[in-house]
C-alpha cells in the first residue's frame, strides 16, 4: 500500500469518525439494535442449523426476548420496588446500627477513631433511594408530560426491535458483503482481526452477561431460601457488580451480611449467607466462567471500570452501552500492534542497543 493510499484510508476513517460523532444523538436505537442482533445471531444460527428458516428463527428469538421482558415487568419489578420501599423505611435504623455499633467496633479493632458521624450520609442515601421508589411510575409520568418525549420514546422502542430484526435476518449477508469490498491485500489481516474481535466480543456480550445473570439468580434464590427480605435487591446488585471480577462477591456479601444480621440477629444466619456466596463464587470459578466465557476477554478489572466511566462521560448513554465492546476491540488491536512492534526493525534495534 502506497503512502497516498494510507493517507486516503486515514482520511476516510477520520471523516467516518466525525460523522458518527455528529450523529450520536440518534445512534442509541441503532447501537442497541446492533448489540441485540449480535447477541442473538448464534441462537438464530443454531435454529437455522435445525432446518428452521432464518426469518422464523428471528421471530422465535424475539418471542423469547418478549417473554423475558414480560417477566421482568410484571413479576420482578413490582417485587423489586417493594423491597426498595422496605429498604427506605429501614435505612435510618441500618445507618444508626452502622454508626453506633459496627463502625465503633471496627475502628477500635483497627486502632482508629472512636466514632464516625454518618448523619449526612443517611440524609443523602434516603434522598437517593426515594428517587428510585416507584421508578417505573415516575418514568411513565415524566414521559407523558411531554408529547415530544413520548413520541421520541415510542419511536425508539419501535426502532430498536426493527433494526435488530433486519440485522439478525441479514447478518450473514452483511458480513459477506463487507468482506467482499475489502482490498484484497489487507483482507486476510482484517478477517483475522475481526475473528479475534468476534471471539472477545462474543465472550463478553454473550458469556459475561450470562455469568452476571446466573450469579444474580444464584444469590437471589440462595438469599430467598435463607429468608433475607432484600434477597432480590441484593442479588441483582451483586450480579450487576460482577462485571468487575470479585466486586459483585464483596458488594453482595457485605450487604447480605448486614441485612441478615439486622433481620435475624443470629450468627447462624450469617453462616448461611456466607454459604450462599461461597456457592456462587465456586459456581462462577469452576463452571460459569470456564463454560460461558473462557479466557478470551482479557480485560483487566481497572480497564473495565475506566471504559464504562469514560464512555459515559464522553458519549452519555450510548458510550456506556458501547464502552466495553469498544474496549474489547481496542484491546485486540493493541495486541496486534504490539505483535507488529515486537517483530519490527525498531524493536530489534532497541534490543541490540540494550544488549550492547
Amino acid at each position: 500500500m502506497t503512502n497516498s493510499q494510507k493517507w486516503l484510508w486515514f482520511l476516510i476513517i477520520v471523516v467516518l469518525g466525525i460523522l458518527l460523532y455528529l450523529l450520536l444523538p440518534i445512534m442509541t436505537p441503532f447501537a442497541a439494535g446492533a448489540i441485540i442482533a449480535y447477541i442473538g445471531d448464534p441462537i438464530v444460527n443454531r435454529l437455522h442449523h435445525w432446518k428452521i428458516p432464518r426469518t422464523l428463527g428471528v421471530v422465535i428469538f424475539f418471542l423469547i426476548i418478549i417473554l423475558i421482558i414480560s417477566l421482568l415487568l410484571f413479576i420482578f419489578i413490582p417485587i423489586l420496588e417493594k423491597q426498595i420501599a422496605t429498604l427506605i423505611n429501614k435505612l435510618p435504623a441500618i445507618i444508626d446500627w452502622l454508626q453506633n455499633t459496627f463502625f465503633p467496633w471496627a475502628l477500635h479493632f483497627f486502632g482508629g477513631a472512636k466514632s464516625l458521624d454518618l448523619s449526612d450520609v443517611k440524609i443523602e442515601l434516603i434522598k437517593s433511594l426515594e428517587q428510585t421508589k416507584g421508578l417505573v411510575s415516575q418514568i411513565i409520568s415524566t414521559v407523558t408530560q411531554s408529547g415530544f418525549a413520548l413520541i421520541a420514546l415510542a419511536f425508539n422502542l419501535v426502532l430498536i426491535p426493527v433494526v435488530a430484526f433486519y440485522l439478525l435476518r441479514d447478518w450473514r449477508t452483511v458480513v459477506d458483503n463487507t468482506r467482499s469490498i475489502l482490498p484484497r491485500a489487507v483482507e486476510p489481516l482484517v478477517v483475522r482481526l475481526v475473528h479475534e474481535c468476534n471471539e472477545v466480543l462474543g465472550a463478553f456480550l454473550r458469556g459475561q452477561l450470562l455469568v452476571m445473570f446466573c450469579l444474580g439468580c444464584i444469590y437471589s434464590i440462595g438469599l430467598w431460601i435463607v429468608g433475607v427480605e432484600f434477597a432480590l435487591l441484593i442479588g441483582i446488585m451483586a450480579g450487576l457488580a460482577s462485571i468487575v471480577p470479585y466486586l459483585g462477591f464483596f458488594v453482595g456479601i457485605s450487604a447480605a451480611l448486614i441485612a441478615a444480621y439486622l433481620q435475624f440477629k443470629t450468627i447462624l444466619s450469617l453462616v448461611y449467607v456466607v454459604i450462599v456466596f461461597a456457592i456462587g463464587e465456586a459456581a462462577e470459578s469452576a463452571v460459569l466462567v470456564p463454560l460461558l466465557v473462557g479466557d478470551r476477554i482479557g480485560l483487566h478489572p481497572v480497564a473495565v471500570i475506566f471504559a464504562v466511566l469514560a464512555g459515559g462521560e464522553l458519549f452519555g448513554f450510548v458510550g456506556v452501552l458501547l464502552a466495553l465492546p469498544v474496549a474489547a476491540v481496542v484491546m485486540v488491536l493493541l495486541r496486534h500492534a504490539k505483535e507488529r512492534y515486537v517483530h519490527s526493525q525498531l524493536y530489534a534495534e532497541n534490543r541490540i542497543n540494550d544488549l550492547s
